[in-house]
């Protein structure tokens, strides 16, 4: 790249985002830079008293077909391509009285927030931006000697080069801007091509573009020897990308991962629930009359896990919630809402994150959710299967008491958010056990089982939290010691998916021990 690019004398610009427009355009018109311009930016420009000339004006050419036709001119196209260093190119302007253009402001059509606004087919289709993308590509290439600015964020990037370079922009500002530009027609072309995709019911077409705005560059990834930044997709759902965080140091990598586990969690119950995390896993879940009563019984589960973790809730979190946790180290609190007397409270804890969301996510949307593998990525549907007591599969001899079947189809729900293998104790609305993560389905009860006893042995009770609980797992028991050892830990009623080729053996064995047991048809494997 070149190092002597003259001073931009010639600007087109051309926005739908007018952030910030007229101050950089006064800039420009004071450096004596021409500003050529179209319709609704043009008039908004010389409202202000800046001086325009209109892209008909300058190419000779009217706009036609209801504006379609603007931009797409040699004399526009020639001017931003039309290589500098080139003699040859410089002699084929001449000819053809095409002047040079230094400099494009342009974004493009609000496609994105069209569609987000559920505009019907034929109003997205016209937010779809042709002459934008066009002239944005050519001066991206032409960064040798062409200025591209796609993002009213970086005009002060442009004001402060030009101050510094006699009116040119610096080689290295352009090949930033170049980069930035071709992001952002592609970051649009995906946006594009997935509407047209879920228009075609094509939930997984031939080519599958992910794109995000950078949100936060971080000081490291789950480890310090690892780089890492978080991006927003142009999904609306409620939650860590659209929270707005209004206490607290910056939030890591993991903070974001594990508070995404907690709302995610927490979003899955209509009663007032709290969900806490350590891990991305539950350590205590719990549904409450109240948020600060279902606090009391998620924490009671497992206190030493709870220490530094991060609490969700799907409530406005009020100064009751507020206050019964005020004794523990807590990394984040997350809420659809946080009330001015909770903030107070939580204000007395400087380094915790406090993140209002303004929403709860629907447990039930649909979604796509993505794993990176090495050389490509898996894409699936979110996990967005919930089952009711009418989906349940009675297959015990003892049918299970309308209290058990509450608190198996609460377990179920958690049991959804723990990393496989899962088992999940629950009682009266609230964990009592959790084992996760482990290579065999018996370890991780056995697991639960030891943490309900140390959790007792905290709370000054004298037999483990698991008696006279019921028992949800993730995916089916393969064989019945993993159930035989949730009925010796004293659980009373099991919810699995069933589906094993020994479901008669487990079914036998349940029977044996007086359990109840139901069937969901479904699994909910988290790796």
């Amino acid at each position: 790249m070149t190092n002597d690019a003259p001073a931009i004398r010639r600007a087109l610009i051309s926005v739908s985002d007018k952030s910030g427009l007229i101050d950089f355009a006064r800039f420009l018109q004071d450096y004596g830079v021409e500003i050529l311009s179209t319709g609704g930016t043009a008039k908004a420009m010389r409202d202000a008293d800046i001086s325009v000339i209109e892209i008909c004006d300058h190419t000779g050419f009217p706009e036609i077909l209801d504006g379609r036709v603007k931009t797409l001119h040699p004399k526009v196209h020639g001017g931003i391509l039309g290589k500098r260093s080139e003699p040859a190119h410089l002699a084929t302007m001449e000819e053809h009285d095409i002047d040079p253009i230094d400099l494009i402001v342009v974004n493009l059509y609000p496609f994105e927030a069209a569609v987000s606004a559920g505009a019907d087919y034929d109003t997205c289709v016209e937010n779809i931006d042709i002459g934008g993308p066009a002239m944005i590509r050519s001066a991206a290439k032409n960064h040798d000697g062409v200025t591209i600015v796609t993002d009213a964020e970086d005009y002060n990037a442009v004001i402060e080069d030009m101050k510094v370079n006699d009116g040119a922009t610096s080689p290295a500002l352009r090949r930033r801007l170049a980069g930035t530009a071709y992001a952002r027609t592609a970051a649009y072309d995906a946006a594009i091509g997935r509407w047209f995709a879920e228009q075609n019911d094509d939930i997984f077409p031939r080519r599958f573009s992910l794109s995000g705005t950078r949100v936060q560059s971080m000081r490291y990834g789950e480890n310090p020897h690892q780089n890492a930044a978080f991006y927003a997709t142009d999904d609306s759902r409620p939650g860590v990308a659209t929270a707005t965080q209004i206490q607290g140091k910056e939030l890591s990598y993991n903070n974001l991962n594990d508070t995404d586990a907690a709302f995610e969690l927490a979003a899955e119950f209509e009663t007032p629930a709290m969900a806490i995390i350590k891990h991305a896993n539950p350590c205590g879940v719990a549904l409450g009359d109240t948020l600060a009563d279902a606090y009391a019984k998620a924490l009671k589960c497992d206190p030493v896990s709870a220490f530094g973790g991060i609490i969700a809730v799907n409530r406005a979190m009020d100064v009751a919630a507020a206050e019964s946790m005020k004794d523990i180290f807590l990394e984040v609190v997350i809420a659809p809402e946080i009330t001015a007397g909770a903030r107070e409270i939580l204000a007395a804890k400087k380094n915790l994150r406090a993140l209002e969301t303004g929403g709860m996510p629907d447990p039930a949307a649909s979604g796509l959710m993505t794993k990176l593998l090495s050389g490509g990525f898996l894409l699936q549907d979110r996990d967005s299967g919930r089952v009711g007591s009418n989906d349940l599969e009675i297959v015990s001899k003892r049918e299970p008491s309308a209290q058990e079947i509450a608190d198996m189809l609460f377990a179920f729900s958690v049991c959804k958010h723990v990393k496989s293998n899962a088992i999940v104790y629950a009682k009266d609305g609230a964990t009592v056990g959790i084992g996760a993560g482990q290579m065999s389905r018996v370890d991780s009860s056995r697991i639960a089982v030891r943490k309900s006893e140390d959790a007792a042995k905290a709370a000054g009770e004298t037999e483990a939290l698991v008696k006279g609980s019921v028992v949800a797992s993730d995916a089916f028991f393969p064989f019945a010691d993993g159930l035989l050892a949730a009925a010796d830990a004293g659980a009373t009623a099991v919810i699995q998916p069933g589906g094993s080729i020994r479901d008669e053996e487990v079914i036998a064995a349940a029977d044996d021990a007086g359990l109840a047991m139901v069937f969901t048809g479904i699994r909910h494997f988290r790796h």
